[in-house]
């Protein structure tokens, strides 16, 4: 499943922006918003998904059970 981020608890530091080595996030407004067609959940980068280490917010960054698990 990819993952998503909850505007209503994005407060826009855009740290996940960063982090993200598939380009996924991109800034929407005045929050932050993940491509669920490029999230592969940092398979194959790192042990967890780099959006969700780093962002300051408390469960901010929830995964998306309306998309399918990544396959590598």
């Amino acid at each position: 499943m990819a993952y998503k981020i909850d505007a209503s608890l994005c407060s826009g530091c855009s740290a996940c922006e960063i982090e993200c080595p598939n380009a996924a996030i991109r800034e929407k407004g005045s929050a932050f918003a993940i491509n669920p067609k490029k999230c592969t959940e940092c398979v194959g980068h790192f042990d967890e998904p780099q959006c969700v280490a780093v962002c300051p917010g408390n469960k901010t960054v929830v995964v998306d059970d309306s998309v399918p698990r990544y396959k590598a």
